[in-house]
């Protein structure tokens, strides 16, 4: 498996040559956005990678002095993603065609077996530049690439992609699985009855924001000021992401030690956020189910997914009968049918857990007070 190790380099005179290569490479994407848009105006069709390869060995040979300043893998790979942007323009009708990038905007070029080389301890070379990063972990498995990166807050980071063994998985095996209903009062809801509550980092620093967002409106464009202005405001985003995906790492290990299966709804997020604005983003459902995923595969456990057209609230867990005239404002029901009476969120998590598991493998089992959900059924 591919494993990612991301340290933040020390800040030095010699990252100004880390800068120049990126914003290198970022010539080197605008140039060939500009070929294939031209070759599409005169032939009606994308070249394609090979072509495009081609096309830069060309140019290297013709501008050795200005081509040879960023390694040859590098420049390779530049190809490599716009071709894999074309790909994506093709394939999903949502994706856009590969643009053009401002030289402040475009973050990262990436090596893969030279230009590059462990020191020992935490030195690396980089293009014939010796570099330190902050090693807070040591690097296990092979090394197959190394990226460097810019963030908005300008500072630079090392990336080393991996190839290792699958890890060790460090939660027991308990047999149960749970369901889970995601709501705004109630971040989340489970099959169990547990209520769990998130923080809202951003709403929490709002004032603060804001009054970055006003600093940085104040300052002359272009200037150095707004250029700080512009990195203290980043900084303060990215601590409320760090703060918002700490909480997301720890209660998805917190779930997985108690559950094998974790069954949940696939998320409409654009729509929620038609209806709800910031809070949604500032609640992180998506990035939250992208981070439960990842601890599932890493602990040998399984995140399954229900369709979002489920009525799941609508639906009595007791007896199957439907409700349709729910609205968004009750929270509790009876149910015509069977008088059960249901708290939404609750009924609508025991409904995730059974759709989910009505194709389940011999040996999980819901858990707790859901279990009674699953005889029923």
């Amino acid at each position: 498996m591919r494993k990612t190790y991301k340290y933040r380099l020390y800040t030095c005179e010699r990252n100004k040559h880390l800068v120049e290569s990126i914003e290198l490479a970022s010539v080197v994407w605008n140039h060939f956005v500009a070929l294939t848009r031209r070759y599409y105006e005169i032939y009606g069709e994308y070249p394609g990678y090979y072509a495009l390869k081609k096309h830069l060995t060309k140019l290297k040979q013709r501008d050795k002095g200005h081509w040879y300043d960023l390694n040859s893998q590098a420049l390779q790979n530049v190809i490599e993603r716009l071709d894999q942007a074309y790909q994506r323009f093709f394939e999903i009708d949502s994706a856009g065609r590969p643009g053009f990038k401002k030289r402040e905007k475009y973050t990262s070029f990436t090596l893969t077996q030279t230009g590059w080389k462990l020191l020992g301890g935490n030195r690396v070379r980089i293009q014939n530049h010796n570099y330190k990063f902050v090693k807070s972990r040591p690097i296990k498995g092979e090394i197959k690439t190394v990226t460097i990166k810019r963030d908005a807050c300008g500072y630079l980071w090392i990336c080393f992609s991996v190839e290792k063994e699958p890890p060790t998985p460090e939660l027991p095996r308990t047999g149960n699985a749970v369901g889970l209903d995601f709501g705004l009062k109630d971040f989340l809801v489970t099959s169990d009855g547990d209520r769990i509550q998130a923080p809202e980092p951003l709403q929490e620093s709002l004032e603060e924001v804001q009054d970055l967002h006003k600093k940085l409106s104040r300052k002359e464009r272009g200037s150095n000021n707004r250029k700080e202005a512009k990195r203290r405001l980043a900084k303060k985003y990215r601590q409320i992401d760090n703060q918002r995906k700490d909480f997301h790492f720890k209660l998805a290990r917190r779930l997985f030690s108690r559950y094998d299966v974790v069954c949940i709804e696939e998320l409409n997020v654009g729509a929620m956020k038609e209806l709800w604005g910031r809070k949604v983003s500032d609640l992180g459902f998506a990035s939250f189910v992208k981070i439960l995923e990842h601890v599932a595969q890493k602990e040998g456990k399984e995140v399954r997914k229900i369709d979002r057209w489920f009525p799941s609230s609508q639906t009595c867990s007791d007896c199957s009968h439907r409700y349709e005239d729910l609205s968004l404002e009750e929270r509790t029901w009876t149910c015509e049918e069977c008088g059960s009476l249901h708290d939404r969120d609750l009924n609508a998590a025991r409904n995730v857990l059974e759709r989910a598991l009505s194709s389940a493998e011999a040996g999980v089992r819901p858990s707790g007070a859901a279990a009674r959900v699953a005889r029923s059924s």
